[in-house]
């Protein structure tokens, strides 16, 4: 009997072991790509800000738009701020416009929750 605890327990702890290095692994990964990402400068540097309804929370929602809207060809940086319930968008305007990054926000999620409204935008400078 103390033989398969001890065999339960060595189990558990390499599944665990190897489980957090994998983890331990993917925000390198992650900050490798948008350090990349954030070199390549705009040909048409754009910035637009749009307030966003049904934001609940910000480790779930603010970080899912936030996450989605980094993840588009030619977006720069992004910053969704839930308390002021707003997005603020660097991108560059030869590969994306303002209606494709609110169609990216509106989709989100279930494609029912999120809203947008008070578009702006300018040339970043």
């Amino acid at each position: 009997m103390k033989l398969t605890g001890y065999l339960a327990s060595a189990l558990v702890t390499g599944l665990l072991v190897t489980g957090c290095k994998d983890t331990a692994s993917k925000p390198q990964i992650a900050a490798a790509n948008e350090t990349a990402k954030s070199e390549v400068a705009a040909a048409k540097p754009e910035t637009a800000s749009f307030k966003i309804d049904g934001m609940v929370c910000p480790d779930g929602c603010a970080k899912m738009i936030e996450k989605k809207l980094s993840g588009m060809d030619g977006v720069q940086n992004v910053k969704v701020d839930f308390e002021t319930k707003t997005a603020t968008v660097n991108f560059d305007l030869d590969k994306l416009s303002a209606t494709d990054l609110v169609k990216t926000v509106e989709t989100a999620g279930d494609g029912k929750t999120y809203k947008v409204s008070e578009v702006k935008t300018g040339a970043k400078g």
